[in-house]
């Protein structure tokens, strides 16, 4: 008979965590990616009024799903530790390559488009009008991504863990929202302003100078990241607490020995 700590019970505990780690990379990757590839095709206005105040809120698409992405790695943080979430941020900077690969190697083979000198973009009625114009957002928005992304991430992973270290694993709340709100503000910094002079993507307003529409769109940016970044306090708790449970991890009924066999380290056995 196999004892609590046998080697089913670790087995099967490896493969709950190897399962939720691919699950968790997974999310990350692909929203990674669809944000490359759409993320500036089109603005969102999620304008809104708060008492006699106008918060002002036009923003790209990818900025929607993006704070998704801190989320899984705080997570990833949490129980699987700072070395496997910096590799699933380098994986996520492979793939962004790799899109920009893809883009542009679909754009150079036959048969030849002519582009316009201006617009680099066929005609309208061309039936590649749409694969063109979405190389050129995408590509722009690549560049400028992998740049604030590989910043913004290991700032989030190793800003995690130093808040984690600091209050000695207490007070999820704080590594969560500390480490999102200060990495986000630079990501969004970045991914903005080097998208912007690249390929130009701010939306046509004749009533306002280019430096004034830039920073509203950082602002407007950054406001929708910080507030989701607040809100998902909540869905990190309870990921944290459910996956504490469903890894049955527990630092009074599990010896740091066998924790070590199962593959966990000691502070990643300490959530409150």
């Amino acid at each position: 008979m196999n004892t609590l700590f046998g080697s089913e019970h670790c087995d099967l505990i490896a493969k709950r965590r190897e399962w939720v780690f691919m699950l968790l990379a997974g999310l990350f990757l692909g929203t990674l990616g669809i944000i490359n590839i759409l993320g500036l095709s089109r603005f969102v206005d999620l304008t809104f009024t708060l008492g006699p105040l106008t918060i002002p809120m036009l923003l790209p698409l990818g900025v929607l799903p993006y704070p998704i992405t801190f989320l899984c790695t705080d997570i990833i943080s949490e129980f699987y530790g700072k070395q496997r979430a910096n590799l699933v941020v380098w994986a996520g900077l492979l793939i962004n390559l790799w899109i920009l690969f893809i883009l542009w190697i679909a754009g150079v083979l036959p048969p030849q488009v002519v582009l316009d000198p201006v617009t680099h973009l066929p005609p309208i009625t061309h039936s590649d009008h749409a694969f063109f114009q979405i190389r050129i957002l995408t590509m722009g928005g690549v560049i400028g991504s992998m740049v604030a992304y590989l910043v913004a991430q290991l700032l989030d992973v190793y800003l995690f863990h130093f808040w984690k270290d600091f209050t000695k694993g207490k007070h999820l709340w704080l590594r969560n929202n500390a480490s999102t709100l200060v990495s986000q503000f630079v990501d969004t910094v970045i991914v903005i302003s080097v998208a912007h002079y690249l390929v130009g993507i701010l939306p046509e307003n004749n009533k306002e100078n280019a430096f004034s529409q830039l920073l509203l769109l950082i602002f407007s940016s950054y406001t929708f990241k910080a507030i989701i970044a607040l809100l998902d306090t909540l869905p990190f708790y309870l990921a944290v607490f459910g996956l504490r449970r469903y890894f049955r991890l527990s630092t009074r009924s599990i010896p740091s020995s066998q924790i070590l066999k199962m593959g966990y380290a000691n502070n990643n056995a300490t959530l409150s």
